[in-house]
């Protein structure tokens, strides 16, 4: 504000010191715009995306290749890392970020340590702010600490069939000993040895429990994930089996693993692996499925999507739309798997229900997802047939909160499996099996968290990684089979 003396000869001065002052302002400003135009942007950037109640960690890491900049991004909470980002741009301290196959951007301000933006999606605009400091990781109070009080080994082994190697971690009681061993195979989608998602590392729990009570446990990195080579994308759940047979191979040639008591423990779609390897060979000495699949895939995710949808609070009239449209797909999917115009006839169906509105890339996307290898096999396979010649020891336990596998028809369609007697007029040639314990626990998710809603959304929201009810059900089970009294 300028203020006028009463006395002429001040105004003047008053008036010089002001424009000298608006000078000042000026100058600072410009170089204070000036510093942060020349400040990097390369390096890690973190972010928390906030979406309802979950809260998803994003890092972009930034780095500039002559005059160009490159990007990837990771998602620790969704054990997703290194996915290569196809649009960076940095220019008057403006920040944009795209990947058009996600339908995801960011943009944002650079204002020194920090950037102020927006993340967008689908058609979604969520406020986030990037820092170059890493945000702290969600309590999760059952994770092991180093030292831990077992050994615990680094580990490589060879797929000969696939031509790859896979790499993970061997815990074993003592580093001398002759231990009962059992392999942990990961849900759907690329995962770590640790089964890494939502901020939880459930192997790694599962690992730790069973060592520490005297059982060895082998987790490794899926094909093309981590340590292990291979591709994932072009996988399907049979290459996933000869991975895990390959693992089994592998602890019989070592000298601390009892050969005879080699377990299997499957977790979602691993609970469909386990059987097709226990039925491959004769020395598999038991298998637990968790939330593994005793129906077909085509049938799990249409129960999936109206247990969620309706759980979130969605209008039945629209679950029902959504499932009489999904149901369409699948039984075009099963129709025209060969026909090499399958996405177009897909994506003409979904046009011609939703009257054009759906976005273009993200119907693009997920018709991507449906018409991979993986979900092509695993729409139509029927666990049941592998399930009904098991004839090793087998668990099957569930939670009956577990939106994604539910409980009640799946447990009751593994059951069915084996209190059948097999008839000749329709082909159902079951095996008998006189060690098959089935269980629902009540109260847990599909993460055996104890939980209330049992949505994938509360998942992260649970300092829990696993109940120790279940983890006590595990280990007993186990016990009683390699060290009956």
């Amino acid at each position: 504000m300028l203020i006028i003396s009463q006395k002429p000869y001040f105004c003047k001065i008053i008036i010089k010191l002001t424009e000298m002052r608006r000078n000042i302002l000026v100058i600072f400003t410009l170089f204070l715009f000036s510093d942060l135009f020349s400040q990097s942007i390369e390096g890690s950037w973190y972010g928390v995306l906030k979406i309802q109640n979950i809260e998803l960690r994003l890092i972009f890491n930034i780095e500039k290749r002559d005059t160009s900049y490159y990007a990837t991004m990771d998602s620790p909470d969704q054990g997703a890392k290194g996915i290569p980002i196809q649009s960076v741009s940095f220019l008057n301290t403006i920040l944009k970020i795209s990947y058009p196959q996600a339908s995801m951007e960011y943009s944002g301000v650079h204002m020194g340590d920090r950037i102020i933006g927006t993340f967008r999606q689908a058609g979604q605009s969520i406020p986030m702010n990037l820092t170059q400091r890493a945000p702290e990781g969600p309590k999760r109070p059952q994770e092991p600490k180093k030292p831990f009080e077992y050994y615990t080994e680094e580990v490589m082994f060879k797929n000969e069939k696939a031509g790859i190697t896979l790499s993970g971690t061997l815990s074993l009681p003592s580093r001398e000993g002759f231990f009962p061993c059992v392999i942990l195979i990961t849900g759907s989608g690329p995962q770590n040895r640790d089964e890494e998602l939502m901020g939880h590392k459930p192997f790694l729990i599962i690992a730790d429990h069973l060592t520490k009570n005297g059982i060895g446990v082998l987790r490794f990195d899926d094909r093309g994930v981590g340590k292990s080579g291979g591709v994932f994308s072009t996988a399907t759940t049979l290459d996933f089996v000869s991975d895990v047979e390959a693992a089994v191979n592998y602890l019989k040639g070592r000298k601390e693993i009892a050969a005879d008591k080699i377990g299997l423990i499957g977790h979602s779609e691993g609970g469909i692996v386990a059987p097709l390897v226990a039925n491959n060979r004769e020395d598999i000495a038991f298998i637990i499925l968790l939330a593994g699949t005793g129906v077909k895939g085509s049938e799990i995710i249409l129960a999936q999507q109206e247990l969620i949808a309706r759980a979130t609070g969605v209008e039945e009239e629209k679950i029902l739309k959504y499932k009489d449209l999904n149901q369409k797909i699948f039984k075009t999917i099963e129709k025209e798997e060969k026909n090499p115009e399958l996405k177009n006839i897909l994506l003409n169906l979904i046009n011609t229900t939703s009257g054009g509105n759906a976005p273009l890339e993200v119907v693009k996307q997920q018709l991507d997802q449906l018409t991979s290898p993986w979900m092509l096999f695993f729409l139509k396979y029927d666990p049941a047939i592998a399930l009904r010649e098991v004839k090793c020891p087998l668990l099957a336990i569930n939670g009956d909160k577990d939106l994604q596998v539910p409980s009640k028809v799946n447990l009751k369609a593994i059951n069915d499996c084996f209190s059948k007697v097999g008839d000749p007029d329709n082909n159902f040639a079951t095996k008998t099996n006189s060690d098959v314990t089935i269980l629902e626990i009540e109260g847990l998710n599909h993460l055996f968290q104890e939980a209330k809603t049992g949505l994938p959304t509360e998942y992260p929201t649970i300092e829990q990684t696993i109940s120790p009810k279940a983890l006590n059900i595990i280990t007993d089970w186990i016990l009683k089979r390699v060290n009956p009294k």
